[in-house]
């Protein structure tokens, strides 16, 4: 179901992880899945590039409560929001049993190794390697010897932590060299779970207000993105309601 011209899934964040370890046991696909929040679905709508690549994401994940809200409205009854964060806690204690393997990479530097730390502490000794790639514009060489080092590890699924726009595109670039059967770009999930972020409480997520508490958090970095990315996000639906209500 769309949101502003991108598909959302609308089954909900356990059905979603369910059918992620389902799929892990089979052939590596490569399959690409965005949690996608306002800002990404904005910058979809403003730029045709950017969509072209979204829309080939085997699922974009509702990662905000107005887009939930939105698909509730269309009728997607089951949607839930399926943030980055939750989603990657869940799947790794959900699979730290199995024979699924996981890579980290992202974040400044250390922080990927600290991630993997984590989630031992969770119960899940499967993470087969991180890295955080150099703050600079990747070549193909890069994207190669990355996958090379993912692929040599036996990696089921791949988390991408490089926040978005950026992040979208990487996963997008190093799928065509891995031979994984997820990647997942995943944001801010790597600074929450290693408490470099602290992470907004429960019920200002569930009123749809964690972007002001994050914005609280880090003004500087946040507030131009804030600012004119929720306008535009609540201006889209309701032009898209508008022009529904007109046909």
């Amino acid at each position: 179901m769309k949101v502003i011209g991108s598909d959302l899934y609308e089954q909900g964040l356990d059905a979603a992880i369910k059918e992620i370890i389902a799929l892990s046991s089979e052939a590596p696909q490569n399959r690409l899945i965005s949690p996608s929040d306002a800002n990404v679905l904005v910058h979809a709508r403003r730029n045709k590039d950017f969509k072209a690549i979204l829309d080939q994401y085997f699922w974009n994940l509702p990662d905000g409560v107005p887009s939930v809200w939105i698909l509730k409205l269309k009728g997607a009854k089951q949607a839930t929001r399926c943030s980055g964060p939750d989603l990657f806690e869940q799947v790794i204690r959900a699979t730290a049993h199995l024979p699924i393997n996981h890579y980290l990479c992202g974040g400044a530097e250390g922080t990927a190794k600290e991630l993997a730390k984590k989630c031992l502490s969770w119960g899940n000794k499967n993470i087969v390697g991180y890295y955080s790639p150099p703050f600079k514009e990747l070549t193909t060489a890069d994207y190669e010897k990355m996958a090379k080092e993912i692929n040599a590890v036996e990696t089921a699924i791949l988390w991408v932590g490089l926040g978005a726009p950026k992040q979208i595109y990487f996963s997008h670039h190093i799928s065509k060299f891995t031979q994984v059967q997820f990647i997942i770009p995943i944001g801010a999930a790597f600074d929450f779970h290693t408490d470099k972020v602290k992470k907004a409480p429960k019920w200002i997520q569930k009123c749809g207000m964690e972007w002001f508490y994050r914005l609280c958090q880090e003004p500087k970095r946040l507030a131009g993105r804030y600012f004119k990315v929720v306008p535009l996000f609540l201006w889209y639906n309701f032009i898209g309601i508008f022009q529904k209500n007109r046909h």
